[in-house]
């Protein structure tokens, strides 16, 4: 059985459930999604106190800013939050299972490519009615939709796009950044002719991080998918992953390589662009021996096919959800205040480098001091949109299925055109399930 997307075995691997057999099944029932319109967790709606769930309570470098945020919240309205945090990779997995069982209240931390899967639970309180007075961006506001509903605040907005290295643009004499697939390849053929083992464009073909050929897919015509079609598999999805082997062959890209080794390479002075999230210029620049690198790191719109054409990137952030029933009232006004109150947002973004999602947030001075940030946001996020295949339980595996087949691709064990094919019919299997 199929309900609001989610089948039976794509809810069992959802919550990790797959290996617990007949012990499985009656957690699945507690977990299993019953619509938008589900009844509350039958807790007292108007009681201050409530729990706020978030990965980031596990983090050595995020925990302090949120507990001081926690602390201010509790000192200003006498309430008690219970703070609780799982690490992110077993996030979901848990969450799910808590909020199945009933055991989740409160407000909680989503990463953007889960809101869809846990809406679908049907726990989640809609929060059009006070969404308006946060004053967000619009493309911050509809990464907290789902199927035509608000269900989260959004915390921090940001994207997945490509970074330029300024020095070695300079010395390989390329005067500005290319805006087109043409200009980019030219770009990267230069760079490769400086020699001393530069990897021009230091991009994913390692499994792991290869649905980072999805942007390029879409920069191509790929729509991904057309309804309740998938698209993977016509013409413009194998022109960008025949672009993307020719890249490989030519040696502007290499081989083996996830978001990790980008960052070292780029951290060494080794590649002119890599992608990564906005957060890549504080991390990769720590991370280098080059003190200067993080001046000569630039935000660049992903080039496009044709002059005109919409640059691609993939929407990046958080939001705020809130679990319909005990302290759901002061969980809303906790949530709308962490993501929208102007000194609060600000001053998480000096300590955490994470853009605010409200206009007068990026406006602010500390935030729109910051050029790597402003220029991001104007060139990247503007135009960043979700994937569509955040609204199905097996998110991870499509993913993996289309990383696997560019990878053989790239490697010469298929062609294109079958591989596209090949992952377009995994696709649409993997979603009738």
């Amino acid at each position: 059985m199929t309900t609001s997307g989610i089948s039976r075995r794509g809810a069992l691997r959802m919550f990790g459930l797959g290996a617990l057999g007949v012990a499985g099944t009656g957690v699945l029932a507690a977990c299993a999604p019953s619509g938008p319109a589900s009844s509350s967790n039958g807790g007292d709606t108007k009681t201050k106190n409530f729990d706020f769930t978030s990965w980031s309570l596990n983090e050595e470098t995020a925990k302090p800013s949120i507990e001081k945020i926690i602390a201010a919240w509790e000192k200003a309205q006498g309430s008690k939050i219970r703070a609780v945090s799982y690490p992110y990779n077993e996030y979901l997995s848990q969450l799910t299972l808590k909020l199945g069982g009933g055991e989740t209240t409160g407000a909680i931390h989503l990463d953007i490519a889960w809101l869809a899967a846990v809406a679908q639970m049907g726990k989640l309180a809609d929060l059009a009615p006070v969404a308006p007075e946060g004053g967000y961006t619009d493309v911050a506001l509809k990464s907290g939709v789902y199927d035509g509903k608000q269900y989260g605040l959004p915390w921090n907005t940001g994207s997945i796009g490509v970074i330029a290295n300024a020095k070695l643009l300079k010395k390989a004499g390329i005067e500005k950044h290319p805006t087109t697939v043409e200009e980019f390849e030219a770009a990267l053929r230069e760079l490769k002719g400086l020699g001393g083992g530069v990897v021009p464009y230091a991009a994913a073909t390692k499994v792991a991080q290869l649905k980072d050929i999805f942007p390029w897919m879409q920069t191509f015509g790929c729509t991904l998918m057309d309804g309740d079609k998938v698209t993977i598999g016509d013409d413009a999805s194998v022109d960008a992953v025949t672009w993307y082997k020719k890249l490989h062959d030519a040696k502007l890209i290499a081989a083996d390589v996830d978001r990790f080794d980008a960052r070292a390479l780029f951290g060494q002075g080794k590649a002119a662009f890599y992608d990564d999230a906005i957060i890549g210029k504080g991390v990769t620049s720590a991370q280098s021996s080059d003190k200067t690198l993080a001046d000569a790191m630039q935000p660049m719109q992903r080039p496009v096919l044709k002059a005109g054409d919409t640059p691609q990137a993939l929407l990046w952030g958080g939001v705020i959800a809130i679990v319909n029933g005990k302290g759901q009232d002061a969980a809303t006004e906790f949530a709308l205040h962490t993501t929208s109150d102007l000194a609060t947002t600000s001053e998480y973004f000096v300590s955490r480098a994470l853009p605010p999602s409200t206009t007068a947030g990026l406006a602010d001075p500390k935030v729109a001091s910051d050029t790597f940030t402003t220029e991001w946001t104007e060139k990247i996020t503007k135009t960043a949109t979700g994937s569509p295949f955040w609204q199905f339980a097996q998110n991870a595996q499509i993913e993996e299925a289309v990383a696997e087949q560019v990878q053989a691709v790239l490697v010469g064990k298929t062609k294109p055109k079958d591989a596209m094919k090949a992952a377009g019919e995994e696709i649409t299997a993997l979603i009738k399930r």
